[in-house]
């Protein structure tokens, strides 16, 4: 079972000590995954690059839409040169910067041309049970599945019921399930309103509920012998992960 930490790239320092602390704080993590964001000038690729030197693995996000096309090879190759074997593709949200040059791709095309180029990276796409309904969502599976995508990362969840129904569409895939702490009713409303989240009945945004739930989750994605991500936003990592596993199988 491989355990993921997300990490944001606010800059070198920032991610070598969040590392660090996670490596302190959650002995089990042995890989990070690290957004490209465009509010940071560190770009995914070279934060990963960083983080690699706290744990051996660790796997970049690159956003479709920023990606000119014909630039994949390039880009697999500054990939490769920063000794990463791995990528995710989302599509990416619209900058608000409407300065910002962006381009028409799906993250299937994207995915597509990157493993032409390079058919040894192992590239994971976007699951998210929330953003439209599961026939859709599972038709966008077998697209990136054919586009050449070898796993798949996914939004976060928040109800062991539907961790379970996901885990029989996507069997025989191999997945990272999302665990996100959601802390204060301000952040729970952008959840459901942003991302479409629906919190079961029991929800409480409390760090008690969310470590909680994350012992569970880990438990049940251990039973499946699949992997987790956490995506500790607005967090503090120390208070959030420690001792979080004692205990757990995984």
């Amino acid at each position: 079972m491989r355990i993921s930490v997300e990490l944001i790239p606010r800059g070198e320092a920032e991610v070598l000590a969040d590392a660090a602390t996670v490596r302190a704080a959650l002995p089990a993590a042995n890989t990070f995954n690290i957004p490209d964001l465009m509010r940071f000038p560190l770009r995914s690729w070279d934060a990963c690059a960083l983080a690699r030197s706290v744990l051996p693995a660790a796997i970049p996000h690159i956003r479709a839409i920023d990606i000119p096309p014909g630039d994949e090879q390039a880009l697999g190759d500054t990939v490769a040169a920063a000794g990463l074997t791995e990528v995710l593709v989302i599509k990416g949200d619209p900058p608000s910067d409407m300065s910002r040059h962006t381009y028409p791709n799906s993250s299937e095309a994207v995915i597509q041309r990157l493993k032409r180029h390079h058919p040894n990276l192992r590239v994971y796409a976007a699951f998210d049970p929330y953003r439209q309904g599961f026939r859709d969502e599972l038709a966008e599976v077998d697209r990136k599945r054919d586009a050449g995508a070898d796993g798949f990362f996914t939004q976060p969840l928040f109800d062991l019921r539907l961790l379970t129904i996901c885990a029989e569409m996507l069997r025989g895939t191999e997945v990272f399930w999302g665990i996100a702490p959601v802390l204060g009713e301000r952040s729970k409303a952008y959840w459901e309103t942003t991302n479409r989240v629906v919190f079961p009945p029991d929800f409480s945004p409390t760090l008690e509920w969310n470590r909680e739930f994350a012992r569970a989750a880990v438990g049940l994605i251990s039973s499946l012998a699949a992997n987790v991500y956490f995506m500790p936003i607005k967090v503090n990592l120390a208070k959030y992960f420690d001792g979080l596993l004692d205990g757990n199988s995984a």
